[in-house]
Order: C-alpha cells, then sequence, then structure tokens
C-alpha cells in the first residue's frame, strides 16, 4: 500500500530519465560555452588593455583646462 501512495509502478519513468539525460548533456554543453566565452573575455581584455586610447596620452603634455 505504501508504494502505491508515493506512485510506485516498478521503476523510474523513462520519460523522466530521458528528460534528466538531456538536462544534464544541457548543463555540460553550457557550462563549456562559458569556459569557451571567459577565455575568449580574457584574451578580450588582454588585447583592450595593450591598445588602449588612455595608455597613448602623456600626463606631463597635457594642456591646462580651459576656465
Amino acid at each position: 500500500m505504501a508504494k502505491a501512495l508515493l506512485g510506485y509502478v516498478g521503476g523510474p519513468d523513462p520519460r523522466m530519465l530521458t528528460e534528466m539525460r538531456r538536462l544534464q548533456q544541457r548543463i555540460q554543453d553550457l557550462e563549456a560555452e562559458l569556459i569557451r566565452m571567459q577565455a575568449v573575455n580574457d584574451a578580450l581584455t588582454a588585447v583592450a588593455g595593450e591598445h588602449s586610447l588612455l595608455n597613448s596620452i602623456d600626463l606631463d603634455q597635457r594642456e591646462p583646462a580651459l576656465t
């Protein structure tokens, strides 16, 4: 009787197992994409830091602000 109350009918639902496998694969795919995007972002940040417009400004040669 307890098994019937819990919905146990001889094993897990195959549709639920299929959905769980699909979701686990989707999670793995998203984690791999996140790692790839973080690597691209790190590379772009490094390049942007090297070629920053602010790095080309010579602070000793700046002009006074207009008043």
